[in-house]
C-alpha cells in the first residue's frame, strides 16, 4: 500500500508531495494480511468511495480486527468511555484493548466511568496517568445559586434550569455518558488530537458549551501552565478537576463580561446551541488577544447518505423532521457549513476547514471506519430519544408517538445496508496580530465592509483623521458612544474589522504543525 506506485486519484498531502498516497478506496479496503499504514488509515474517503466501500457490516469484522485504531493515544478518561461501550454490552462495538494501562481494567464499569459521566468519584485518580494524578485536586468550581441545580424534569429526563428551554437536549446521567463517548469519538477520529489548530501553549483558554467538561479537563492536564475556563448552561461538571481548570454557568449568546481576553477559544458540538452562531463568533473575536485562535468542531446536519436509502427509511424521515423542528425552534441545525464565512466576516484570517466523515454504523470496509462507525452508532442509539423529544414535540408529536418512532429509527441505525454518514468539520482561524498588518491588505471590499459596520452604530460618531509618514493611507480613529453607556475606543483602518472591546494584550503564536492528522481532502 505505502509503496504502491500506481497513480492515485487523491491529492497527496502538501508536506508529503514526494510520496504517492493511497486512494480512499484503498484505505477503506486494506486487507487484514497487510495492515494499512498510518497515512492510509488517516485518509478521509470521498463520498463516492464511501458508497463503493459499503459492505455487509460485520462480514469482515473479524478479518480486519487487528487493524483497529489503537486507543493508546486517547486520554484515560476518554478511553474509559470507549472501554465501557466496547465491553460486550453494546452490540457490534469492538472492544478496546487497554490491558497495558496502569490501574485500569479492560472491561470498564458504570455508565461511562469518565469525568462528568456519573462514574465513581472515588476512582478519580485512575482517570489519569500517575504522572498527572498528583495534580488532580478537589476544587470548588464557581459558586452557583442552588436554583441552577433544580433541573427541569420532563418525560423522565432532566434539562437545564438556567435560561430554561434554550438548549433542546437533556443534561442527565444518560446524556452525560453520551457526551463523553462523543468526545472520545472525536479523539479517535483525529488520532488522539483534541485540537488541530496551531496553538502554542496558550495562557488563557475558554471552552464554550463545555458540557461535562471533559475536553477542558483533559486540555488543562495537557497544558498545566494554561488557565482553562469552561462555560455551559448546566452545572454538570465534576468536583475533581485540575487546579488550573474552572467552570462557570454562562450563556455565550449574552454579552461577554470576561475581565481578560483569551489566547485560544474552543467550541465543539455547538450545532443545536445558538440562534445565530455569527453573533457568538463576533463575541469570540472581541475576546481574543491579537493573534488568538478560535477552533470549532462540529457535525454538519442533515446527515447524508452515500447510497440511496430504502423506501420509507425511518432514519431519513427522522433527519427531515429534526431539521424542520430545529428551524421551528429558532435554532437551526444547518449552520455549520457557514462557520468559515462567519469567521471571515468577523475578521478572522487564515481560516482553515478540515472535513472528516463519521459512518453512522460499521457499514464501510476497513477497520478505521468500521470501528469509528460502531462507536458513532452507539452514540446515536443512546442519544436518539434525547435528540428527538423536544424537537418532535414542537411539531405536535405525542410522547407515545415519539418513542415508537425512535424505536424505528434505532432499527435503521442497526441496519448496515443503510449507508449514512455525518460530515464533521474542524474549522479554525486567528485574529490578526496587529492592525498595521491588516492595513497592508486593504481592498475596496474591506473598505465597503468598514463603512457598513460604522453606519450601524446607534450613537453620534466623531471622526478624527491623522496622517503618518509610514502609512500609505489615512488612519481613522473612531470614538463611539453606545446606547448602553459603555464607551469603546476603536482604532480602525479601512481593512480592519470592527471590534466591540479594546484589548492591549498581545501574544506570540507559533506556527506549529499538527502531527498525525491528514491534510484536508477534496470532498464531493
Amino acid at each position: 500500500m505505502a509503496g504502491d506506485t500506481q497513480p492515485s486519484t487523491a491529492a497527496p498531502a502538501a508536506d508529503k508531495a514526494d510520496k504517492v498516497e493511497p486512494t480512499p478506496a484503498e484505505a477503506l479496503s486494506a486487507p487484514a494480511s497487510e495492515p494499512a499504514p498510518a497515512q492510509a488509515v488517516e485518509a478521509v474517503p470521498e463520498v463516492d468511495d464511501l458508497a463503493a466501500a459499503g459492505g455487509d457490516g460485520d462480514a469482515d469484522a473479524d478479518a480486519d480486527a487487528d487493524e483497529e485504531p489503537a486507543a493508546e493515544h486517547v486520554p484515560m478518561a476518554s478511553r474509559l468511555s470507549l472501554i465501557s461501550w466496547g465491553d460486550g454490552s453494546a452490540p457490534s462495538v469492538p472492544a478496546i484493548d487497554d490491558s497495558s494501562s496502569d490501574g485500569v481494567g479492560g472491561s470498564g464499569t458504570g455508565d461511562g466511568g469518565s469525568v462528568g459521566g456519573g462514574g465513581d468519584r472515588d476512582d478519580a485518580d485512575s482517570l489519569y496517568d500517575s504522572e498527572r494524578a498528583s495534580s488532580i485536586l478537589k476544587s470548588t468550581t464557581t459558586s452557583l445559586r442552588s436554583s441552577m441545580y433544580d433541573y427541569v424534569e420532563e418525560n423522565g429526563r432532566t434539562y437545564h434550569r438556567y435560561k430554561e428551554g434554550k438548549y433542546p437536549l437533556p443534561n442527565d446521567i444518560q446524556e452525560q455518558a453520551r457526551l463523553d463517548l462523543q468526545h472520545a469519538i472525536f479523539l479517535l477520529m483525529a488520532h488522539g488530537k483534541s485540537y488541530l489548530s496551531p496553538i502554542d501553549k496558550p495562557k488563557r483558554v475558554l471552552d464554550v458549551a463545555t458540557g461535562t467538561g471533559i475536553w477542558a479537563i483533559e486540555f488543562a492536564i495537557e497544558f498545566p501552565e494554561s488557565q482553562v475556563i469552561g462555560t455551559d448552561l448546566s452545572p454538570i461538571q465534576p468536583e475533581f478537576i485540575p487546579p488550573n481548570c474552572t467552570f462557570e454557568v454562562d450563556d455565550a449568546e449574552d454579552e461577554w463580561s470576561f475581565d481578560q481576553p483569551f489566547d485560544y477559544i474552543h467550541g465543539r458540538a455547538l450545532i443545536s446551541c445558538f440562534r445565530n452562531p455569527a453573533t457568538v463568533i463576533n463575541s469570540v473575536y472581541a475576546n481574543l488577544v491579537p493573534g488568538g485562535i478560535l477552533e470549532l468542531q462540529d457535525g454538519n446536519f442533515p446527515l447524508k447518505f452515500a447510497s440511496p436509502p430504502p423506501p420509507n427509511c425511518a432514519l431519513k424521515r427522522w433527519v427531515d423532521l429534526i431539521t424542520e423542528g430545529a428551524e421551528l425552534s429558532g435554532r437551526p441545525w444547518t449552520n455549520v457549513k457557514h462557520y468559515p464565512r462567519f469567521m471571515k466576516e468577523a475578521g478572522f484570517e487564515n481560516v482553515v476547514e478540515r472535513k472528516f466523515y463519521w459512518p453512522v454504523s460499521p457499514w464501510p470496509k476497513g477497520s478505521y471506519y468500521k470501528t469509528l462507525g460502531a462507536y458513532v452508532q452507539q452514540d446515536l442509539l443512546n442519544g436518539m430519544e434525547g435528540l428527538s423529544l423536544k424537537l418532535l414535540g414542537l411539531l405536535g408529536w405525542s410522547l407515545e408517538d415519539i418513542r415508537a418512532f425512535v424505536a424505528d429509527v434505532r432499527r435503521d441505525l442497526l441496519d448496515t445496508s443503510i449507508h449514512a454518514y455525518i460530515e464533521v468539520s474542524m474549522t479554525w482561524g486567528n485574529k490578526p496580530k496587529t492592525a498595521s498588518a491588516t492595513a497592508e491588505s486593504t481592498t475596496e471590499a474591506t473598505e465597503a465592509t468598514t463603512a457598513e459596520t460604522t453606519a450601524e452604530t446607534t450613537a453620534e460618531t466623531t471622526v478624527e483623521t491623522a496622517t503618518t509618514e509610514a502609512a500609505p493611507k489615512e488612519t481613522k480613529t473612531t470614538e463611539t458612544k453606545t446606547t448602553e453607556t459603555k464607551t469603546t475606543e476603536t482604532k480602525t483602518t479601512e481593512a480592519a474589522p470592527k471590534e466591540t472591546k479594546a484589548t492591549e494584550t498581545t501574544t506570540e503564536t507559533a506556527e506549529t504543525a499538527t502531527a498525525g492528522v491528514p491534510d484536508a481532502p477534496e470532498t464531493a
